[in-house]
């Protein structure tokens, strides 16, 4: 994706979610021909589907009528769930389902008249269970606790350079791909990563800031580096900063030989910094050096909160609001490469943060 900027208003009447689309007449006149109750299959997926599949040669041969099944299909998924909806982005094709499963209707059309049996039977399988999951409620945005003040975290001023290509022409990083995408090979080299060098010192004076204001304990060794639930190579200093709260989420610095720093925050998230560093993805030490910042202010003041396990699908879940109110975000998805005890271990810590980690305790002047 190219890196840009744009303003953005609030719509005051968001539009509602779509679930239900038009032009499906010409499969329902289909049905009726076949001897069969169209409404009988939108009520359920598993009969449409076998139905889809024993006439899918006469469907396919007929764009119009291809084109209404498609639709006729994608209603009854969007039906089957409270929380299922058509998507649609501009070049792409219409999507229905949810966040954890989106289906293609005009490939799903294909696919059921290609596939063997047993595909078949593993995809009903996997729609049934689906069907059957209901929504998870959604996470209890945390809210962060404003810091007094005088006692207010000051970021460093970092050094400016200037960087060079090739052919002698400076890097505006940042800017580099205008308004356009990036060049197709850039997503494959990462040139002057020591631009990044300065998320080091951010590091550092977030460090001295908890150690400053809050009633911490920290731990510079590196046994530390094994709170990160994944892989990092070239350790340059793993920071533990444990707030002296049972409550309160623990942060763990992870600075890289990269250069770079992975933060890991209460039991089972990691947050990088840069998230990838490659010339496409035009990363930029100040941008970085910002969402760092409010992550880790954000963590300290209460404005954090993790969930496991979350639905069937047993994923971790996190919710994150900036101590300066300037936004929220949150992620979910599978484990990963975790293992059983650690998840076990986590999902006891997180039974006791139902709302959210609680605020750091402040140190005592």
């Amino acid at each position: 994706m190219a890196r840009g900027s744009a303003t953005y208003q609030l719509a005051l009447d968001p539009a509602p979610p779509v679930r239900h689309l038009g032009g499906y007449e010409r499969f329902v006149e289909f049905c009726t021909g076949q001897g069969v109750e169209a409404a009988e299959l939108a009520a359920d997926p598993v009969r449409l589907f076998g139905f889809l599949r024993t006439f899918g040669q006469d469907i396919a041969a007929d764009a119009a009528l291809k084109q209404a099944a498609g639709v006729f299909a994608g209603n009854t998924l969007a039906r089957a769930r409270p929380d299922a909806e058509w998507t649609a982005y501009e070049g792409a094709p219409a999507m229905v389902g949810t966040d954890g499963l989106q289906f293609e209707v005009g490939r799903l059309l294909d696919a059921l008249r290609e596939v063997d049996e047993a595909t078949l039977q593993g995809f009903i399988t996997k729609v049934s269970e689906w069907a059957g999951d209901r929504p998870d409620e959604p996470i209890v945005q945390p809210q962060p606790a404003p810091l007094p003040a005088a006692r207010a975290y000051v970021p460093p001023v970092l050094p400016e350079d200037t960087y060079y290509a090739e052919d002698g022409s400076v890097i505006p990083y940042g800017r580099r791909w205008g308004d356009g995408p990036p060049d197709t090979d850039s997503y494959s080299v990462t040139s002057h990563p020591e631009r990044f060098a300065g998320l080091h010192l951010v590091a550092r004076a977030l460090i001295d800031h908890l150690a400053a204001v809050y009633d911490v304990e920290v731990r510079e060794d590196n046994a530390v580096a094994a709170d990160l639930v994944v892989d990092v190579r070239d350790v340059v200093a793993p920071i533990r900063v444990m707030p002296r709260a049972a409550g309160a989420a623990p942060l763990t610095f992870v600075l890289t030989g990269f250069p770079g720093v992975v933060v890991h925050a209460g039991v089972l998230h990691d947050f990088p910094f840069p998230v990838c560093g490659c010339d496409a993805c035009d990363e930029t030490v100040q941008t970085e050096a910002d969402r760092l910042e409010r992550m880790v202010l954000s963590v300290a003041a209460g404005g954090y909160a993790e969930r496991y396990p979350v639905g069937r699908r047993r994923w971790r879940e996190y919710a994150l609001s900036a101590f300066d109110g300037s936004g929220a975000e949150s992620g979910k998805g599978e484990p990963g490469p975790i293992d059983e005890a650690r998840l076990s271990e986590a999902e006891i810590q997180l039974r006791d943060v139902p709302g959210g980690w609680e605020p750091w305790p402040l140190r005592q002047r």
